[in-house]
């Protein structure tokens, strides 16, 4: 997924329900990082979202479950 959408927009029209939320720090640093539950049937997807350590923009990492 491209960084530059709007990953949880996207993924949201798409028929996901989000189920969670939770918000802390990425291991070893002190970058807030924020993750989402989604679900859609009986799938399963996290969305983990931080600001880039240098520049502008944000790191987007989507796992299965």
């Amino acid at each position: 997924m491209n960084s530059e959408d709007r990953p949880l927009s996207t993924l949201v029209g798409q028929g996901w329900e989000i189920v969670s939320y939770s918000s802390g720090h990425a291991p070893g640093t002190a970058t807030p990082v924020e993750n989402v539950l989604l679900r859609r049937q009986k799938n399963h997807k996290i969305i983990s979202v931080r600001r880039k350590t240098f520049g502008g923009g944000y790191v987007v990492k989507e796992y299965d479950l």
